[in-house]
């Protein structure tokens, strides 16, 4: 599977080590930063959502301090569903029922060890379907 994958300054060594730990897992696509310096963290979410939202890419990963910044930028292209999540529990059901197709940690409050445990849990499970597919299909304003 390939996963394209960004963040801001804040998220950036969180990132490398996600890349670092899932390399024999997952293909990579590291959209930057490639350093720690400040940057903004839209220039970093938008490409990685216009990828996912054009089918380019099936799924990213986009880290920032509170995830907060970066998943709000995220979602505001047409077929992202970006999940802020913090535990494997989220995960699962961010893609069980929301069908999530970026995962958004939050870099600043979360362990390595949680966030790791976060990344297997989003991409090995799956979208439930069903009664969640009529409410996945409302979230889009068209």
């Amino acid at each position: 599977m390939k996963i394209i994958i960004a963040s801001d300054h804040a998220g950036y060594d969180l990132k490398e080590k996600i890349i670092s730990h899932f390399k024999d897992n997952f293909e990579f696509e590291n959209y930057g930063p490639f350093s720690a310096d400040s940057v903004d963290y839209p220039d970093f979410a938008h490409p990685v959502a216009e990828d996912v939202s054009s089918g380019k890419h099936e799924y990213g990963i986009l880290i920032c301090g509170t995830g907060n910044g970066i998943g709000m930028t995220a979602n505001k292209h047409a077929g992202i569903r970006a999940a802020l999540c913090w535990k494997p529990e989220i995960a699962a059901l961010a893609r069980q029922h929301n069908n999530a197709n970026i995962l958004v940690l939050p870099a600043r409050f979360i362990t390595e060890e949680d966030a790791f445990d976060v990344v297997k849990t989003f991409f090995s499970t799956h979208f439930e379907g069903g009664r969640h597919q009529r409410r996945v299909e409302k979230i889009d304003i068209h």
